[in-house]
């Protein structure tokens, strides 16, 4: 039997760094729900450990303040499971982690790993979709980690991510995800754009 991609040692280190006091919506819960996610979509994967795997390392590292978090966490990946598991296997759970920057599927060359990476994008997006008091609870959460910021500038920088989301034809790549999530991450995000626009300073 093959050992797992993740072993128990792996896990404790990530999740304690998913446990850093920063992290109000970027921690271990946000994780342990991408992985319930992952178990229920788990026949739609062709590879589902390698999916898991990029749900552990995708947000493992984390600063509202830098823009290259995805970098470093695919880095990371690559460090950590190089050990472990082949070269192409170990690009597509990297590309997965770096393709959380923009939310667009990568362009890998396999079309049932561009499917596994289509999912892993939509699970890490689904919070969009939950309910109206979820979706606060995250909007908050998300506000706490960029506390630094000036009230004027975060509502004009999160008023251009939610707008950013809803130009796309569709926020979510897959069908399943969007028959699931699709009219109510509209709603939620529609909602919180009027809220930040209310109260945007001239």
């Amino acid at each position: 039997m093959n050992a797992p991609l993740l072993d128990e040692d792996l896990k404790r280190e990530l999740s304690a760094l998913y446990g850093t006091k920063h992290r109000h919506y970027h921690g271990l819960a946000h994780i342990e729900a991408l992985l319930a996610l992952a178990g229920e979509y788990r026949p739609a994967l062709s590879d589902p450990e390698a999916v898991e795997a990029a749900i552990w390392f995708h947000d493992a590292i984390y600063d509202s303040r830098a823009k290259d978090n995805e970098a470093r966490s695919a880095a990371l990946a690559l460090e950590k499971l190089a050990p472990r598991i082949a070269g192409e296997r170990l690009a597509r759970i990297a590309a997965m982690i770096e393709a959380t920057a923009t939310h667009e599927v990568p362009g890998l060359a396999d079309a049932a790993a561009r499917r596994d990476a289509a999912l892993f994008l939509d699970m890490d997006l689904s919070i969009l979709g939950a309910a109206p008091a979820a979706f606060d609870a995250y909007e908050q959460a998300v506000r706490r980690e960029y506390g630094w910021v000036a009230e004027p500038a975060w509502r004009a920088g999160r008023a251009a991510v939610l707008k950013t989301f809803l130009a796309r034809p569709h926020i979510f790549h897959t069908r399943e995800f969007r028959d699931r999530f699709e009219r109510q991450a509209r709603e939620n995000m529609t909602r919180s754009l009027a809220v930040l626009d209310a109260g945007q300073v001239p």
